[in-house]
């Protein structure tokens, strides 16, 4: 016997990928429901390799007598919806940054606290953390388990994908725009992307730090331990698909790069690609369209004590947003909900 599910943001980046990891997972699916905004009422959008969906509006549906909602509309909207499904007796399974750090909402990336799950009940809602703080964390949970991780500095190098369509479009037209010597029109980003790198994601705190620099420390915390201390400066680049992080740790106690090598290709969710040679490490490219979270460049930090540095890719579209989504989902369909 399968679940009913509803995908909430079905036309967005997220949703369609939602839409295709769900099918190509094979996820227990007795009937699916795309759902968004009135203005998108009517577009159809694919459910595997042989179902076509119509879209239907967000605000009339009824959630009652539904078991899932995968839900990316962003957090305005998120906010208002999520908790009326709840109420109805869906759970919400949420990938906007709205309910992130409530504390009666579980933060979740399974590879690393699957057991958090549980506390959906108290508002039927979980939450799908940032992407760039899931690839960081599945590869941070089986270092913090072997020699138990004091701080993180992180500096990201996040795709365009991470801020929508539009901003997809931006930087392919730029692009365009500098070869065939037309303006550079701004509408996503602040700042010029085609060519460029801009070192603000999300808006400005007061401390100076971005709120996407906030959501790594935070999230971390919550999800792997709130001990951990976390520096972070995102990085916006000119890459469609797929998210990189240098990542520099101090532990506890000594672990070689040995050590941490051998953890990580033993953890889930995991692929180690480190060899030193030209072609011996992963970059954003090659990681779009794949579910892990992959690791290179491991060694050892000389100047500080404990320390390692790594370099984390991960495609933010996957594994950073629509597979971690969809993984929560089969941990609540397999060990709490069980129809």
């Amino acid at each position: 016997m399968g679940y009913r599910i509803a995908v909430i943001g079905a036309t967005g980046n997220v949703g369609r990928e939602i839409l295709t990891t769900l099918a190509e997972r094979k996820f227990p699916v007795d009937e699916v429901v795309a759902l968004a905004s009135e203005k998108s009422v009517g577009k159809q959008v694919s459910f595997g390799e042989d179902q076509i969906l119509d879209v239907q509006d967000l605000a009339k549906f009824d959630f009652r007598g539904w078991d899932i909602a995968l839900s990316s509309p962003g957090g305005k909207v998120s906010a208002e919806y999520s908790p009326k499904a709840a109420a109805a007796g869906c759970v919400v399974i949420d990938n906007t940054s709205h309910f992130r750090m409530d504390p009666d909402v579980p933060l979740v990336v399974p590879e690393v606290n699957p057991e958090a799950i549980a506390g959906y009940t108290k508002r039927r809602i979980i939450a799908n953390p940032n992407c760039s703080t899931i690839q960081m964390v599945v590869a941070l949970k089986p270092l913090h388990d072997l020699a138990k991780i004091k701080r993180v500095v992180v500096s990201t190098y996040q795709s365009v994908s991470g801020a929508g369509r539009d901003a997809m479009d931006e930087l392919f037209n730029q692009t365009r725009a500098v070869y065939v010597n037309d303006p550079i029109e701004k509408k996503k980003f602040a700042k010029q992307i085609a060519f460029n790198v801009i070192p603000q994601i999300d808006v400005f705190m007061d401390d100076g730090s971005t709120k996407e620099e906030w959501k790594m420390v935070v999230e971390t915390k919550k999800i792997l331990d709130p001990k951990i201390l976390v520096t972070a400066t995102c990085v916006r680049v000119p890459v469609f698909i797929s998210h990189s992080e240098s990542v520099n740790i101090e532990f506890e106690r000594p672990i070689s790069a040995d050590e941490a090598r051998e953890a990580l290709r033993a953890a889930p969710g995991v692929n180690v690609i480190d060899h030193l040679a030209e072609e011996g490490f992963v970059t954003p490219v090659e990681t779009a369209g794949d579910d892990p979270v992959f690791v290179s460049r491991i060694r050892e930090d000389i100047s500080v004590e404990n320390g390692l540095n790594m370099w984390v890719v991960a495609d933010n579209l996957r594994k950073g947003a629509a597979l971690n989504a969809v993984q929560i989902a089969e941990v609540l369909a397999r060990d709490y909900l069980k129809k």
